[in-house]
C-alpha cells in the first residue's frame, strides 16, 4: 500500500481511463516559497492554483502521487450542498445561518464549472442531475419536507421531489420516491483533479511528488514543512492532507475519523441505458450509502458496503458486489473489471473542518461531498490568506467537536455507532 491510501488505485477504472500527464521531482533541499501546501488532492491543488493565481509563489508536496488520494479515487459524484439537508441545518443553526452555508456550499459547483472551462479540464462532466432513492417509505416523509425547507426558505431552484414511478423512470431500481438535484452531476475525478494540477504547474507551483511532510514547524516568522529530503520554508502553510495527515498536526486530525469506502466498475454493458436512462448520479438514504452512476463508456461504477476498520477486504469485487446485485439483480454474475479503494474521512457533525490555527491554514471532512466542497474549500483557504475571511469564518464557525475519546478512541466507538446504524438499515 503506498503513502496515498488505496487500495488496488493501480488498476483502477481511473487509472485505466487517466489523460496522459508528467511526473513531478521529489523535494530536494531546503526552498523558500510565500505558501506551502500538503497534499496534491483538490484541496490541495485548488489553494496552490489560487494562491497562484493571486501572485504566491507556491510549493505543493504530495507524500504519493498527485490525484492518487481520495480526490481521484472517489465516486466522483457531483452533489451540491453539505451533508447535513436543509432541514437538520436549520434546526441547528436558523433560517439565516443556514441559507448563508448552503449558499456557500453550491457556490463551490460554479467554481468548478469555471476551471474546467478556464483550464480544458477534459474530465467526462455529465450535468445530469444527482438523485436520492428513498431506501424506505418512511424516508418519503423527511424527503417532503426537505424539498419545502430548500424551496420554500433557502431560495434552492433545482429541486424536485419524485414519486415511486417517477424515481424509477430514472434508475431500474424499487425506490419509494427520490429526491432529484437537477444541479447535480457527475465526473472522472482522477482526471478532473490532474487537470488542476496541471492548471497548477502551469500558473507556476512548484510540484513535489514522492515527498511525505514528516514534520511541522510554525513561529513568528511562518512555517516551515519537513520531508525526509528537505524542507520548505514559507510565511503560510496549507493543510490538505483530509484521512492522510497521520500525526502531522494532531490537533487538526482529531476532528476527523478516516474510514475506508470500496467501488468496482462493470464491464461496458450493453444494457447500460436501461440501468440509469436518466444517467444520473444516484445515491440512496441508507446510513451505510450505495452509490453509482454510469461512466462515459457505458460501465456501471458502483460503491457500498460495510466496513468497520482499516483492514481492507482481500477480495474487493466480491466484496461490493452482494450490493451491487442487490440493487440491480438483472446484473447478477456480471463482469466486474476493476475494483479499488481507499480512506476518506468523515467528521461527527459531517459538516467539513475548515478553519486556521496562526499561520496554518486546512479543511478536510467532506463527508462524502467532497468532488464539490475540496475545490471550493482551496479557494476559501487561499482567500483567507489574501483578508477575505467570511467564506472560511463561516465554515470554521460550525466546526465539528473532536472525536470523544481522542484519536485512540475514535475508531472502537464508530465502529459501534456504524453497526447500530446498519443494524437500524436492516430492520
Amino acid at each position: 500500500m503506498g503513502f496515498n491510501f488505496g487500495l488496488g488505485m493501480a488498476g483502477s477504472y481511473y487509472a485505466a481511463t487517466a489523460n496522459a500527464t508528467g511526473s513531478h521531482p521529489r523535494l530536494a533541499g531546503e526552498i523558500d516559497a510565500d505558501l506551502v501546501v500538503v497534499g496534491g488532492g483538490c484541496t490541495g491543488l485548488s489553494a496552490a492554483l489560487h494562491g497562484a493565481q493571486r501572485g504566491l509563489s507556491v510549493a505543493l508536496l504530495e507524500g504519493g502521487r498527485v490525484g492518487w488520494g481520495a480526490s481521484g479515487r472517489n465516486g466522483g459524484q457531483m452533489i451540491p450542498g453539505l451533508r447535513q439537508g436543509a432541514v437538520e441545518l436549520v434546526r441547528t443553526f436558523g433560517r439565516r445561518r443556514a441559507r448563508a452555508l448552503l449558499e456557500l456550499a453550491w457556490s463551490g459547483r460554479e467554481l468548478m464549472l469555471q476551471l474546467i472551462e478556464r483550464y480544458a479540464i477534459d474530465c467526462d462532466l455529465s450535468l445530469t442531475g444527482h438523485l436520492l432513492g428513498a431506501a424506505k417509505a418512511a424516508d418519503m416523509r423527511g424527503f417532503e419536507a426537505e424539498a419545502r425547507r430548500l424551496t420554500d426558505d433557502m431560495g434552492y431552484a433545482h429541486i424536485d421531489l419524485l414519486s415511486t414511478s417517477q424515481a424509477r423512470a430514472m434508475v431500474d431500481t424499487p425506490y419509494h420516491g427520490a429526491l432529484l438535484d437537477r444541479a447535480g452531476g457527475h465526473l472522472h475525478p482522477l482526471n478532473y483533479t490532474l487537470g488542476l494540477a496541471r492548471a497548477a504547474a502551469e500558473s507556476g507551483v512548484r510540484i513535489f511528488e514522492h515527498s511525505i511532510a514528516t514534520g511541522l514547524e510554525s513561529g513568528s516568522a511562518g512555517v516551515r514543512v519537513i520531508t525526509a529530503a528537505g524542507a520548505v520554508r514559507a510565511g503560510h502553510a496549507v493543510l490538505a492532507g483530509d484521512a492522510l495527515l497521520e500525526g502531522l498536526a494532531p490537533a487538526v486530525s482529531a476532528r476527523i475519523m478516516p474510514v475506508a469506502n470500496y467501488l468496482v466498475a462493470t464491464s461496458p454493458l450493453s444494457e447500460a441505458t436501461e440501468l440509469i436512462p436518466s444517467s444520473v448520479a444516484v445515491s440512496d438514504s441508507r446510513f451505510v450509502v450505495n452509490y453509482y452512476r454510469l461512466t462515459a463508456d457505458g460501465r456501471l461504477l458502483f460503491g457500498g458496503g460495510e466496513r468497520y476498520s482499516r483492514d481492507a477486504p482481500h477480495d474487493i469485487a466480491a466484496f461490493v458486489r452482494p450490493h451491487l446485485e442487490a440493487v440491480f439483480p438483472r446484473l447478477r454474475g456480471v463482469a466486474i473489471e476493476h475494483a479499488w479503494g481507499g480512506l476518506v474521512s468523515i467528521t461527527l457533525t459531517r459538516l467539513p473542518h475548515v478553519g486556521r490555527q496562526g499561520e496554518v491554514f486546512f479543511a478536510h471532512g467532506y463527508s462524502g461531498m467532497g468532488v464539490i466542497l475540496s475545490t471550493l474549500a482551496g479557494k476559501l483557504l487561499i482567500d483567507a490568506i489574501g483578508g477575505e475571511t467570511d467564506g472560511l469564518d463561516l465554515f470554521a464557525g460550525v466546526a465539528p467537536p473532536a472525536f470523544p475519546g481522542g484519536v485512540a478512541l475514535r475508531g472502537p466507538l464508530h465502529v459501534l455507532g456504524m453497526l447500530w446504524y446498519a443494524l437500524r438499515d436492516r430492520l
